[in-house]
């Protein structure tokens, strides 16, 4: 929320301080730089966007490559449209199919094909190379535990706070 201020609008909570500032842009350059990274790194080893990697990455580990479009869009951060029409896009490439649920038919699924699983097989290796190579190359051994530790607070508090359902295996831990 915002609130007039004499020189105009100011945060609620006034501006970031010069510390928040600071780790605030370096994140922003980071997780723009790194998401345009592996989504070259994917696309030339696999044929796959990063988006397409996030859904078939969250589809692999669902019990039988299958899980419903909603909880889909929960596990991997997307509203629910933008879900469907990715899926639909994939569907069409032979990833994942998508349609109602067997067992419920009110209920939206989306299944990783063979097809799916293959291109997550082919650019899988690379990817993991990548992220220990520019992600982790970069980061002092001593500091990956704060760091881990750091954005595990940070996810909780988003998923507290934020407008998006939170996965069905989200237990964030309370102090």
């Amino acid at each position: 929320m915002s609130r007039k201020g004499k020189a105009g609008l100011e945060p609620a909570g006034g501006w970031l301080d010069v510390d928040q500032r600071r780790a605030w842009l370096a994140y922003i350059r980071v997780q723009l730089r790194l998401a345009y990274e592996m989504n070259r790194q994917l696309l030339a080893d696999s044929g796959m966007s990063l988006p397409d990697y996030d859904v078939l990455t969250a589809l692999s580990v669902a019990d039988g490559g299958r899980m419903q479009i909603t909880v889909l869009a929960a596990q991997i951060g997307w509203e629910r449209s933008r879900v469907s029409h990715h899926v639909r896009r994939m569907s069409g490439r032979g990833l994942v199919t998508y349609g109602l649920s067997a067992a419920d038919r009110r209920v939206t699924e989306v299944t990783l094909t063979a097809r799916g699983r293959q291109a997550l097989d082919e650019g899988a290796p690379g990817h993991v190379d990548l992220v220990r190579r520019l992600f982790f190359g970069g980061l002092p051994a001593g500091l990956v535990g704060p760091l881990s530790e750091a954005l595990e607070s940070v996810y909780a508090n988003i998923i507290e706070q934020g407008s998006l359902p939170p996965p069905v295996d989200c237990h964030p831990a309370k102090d």
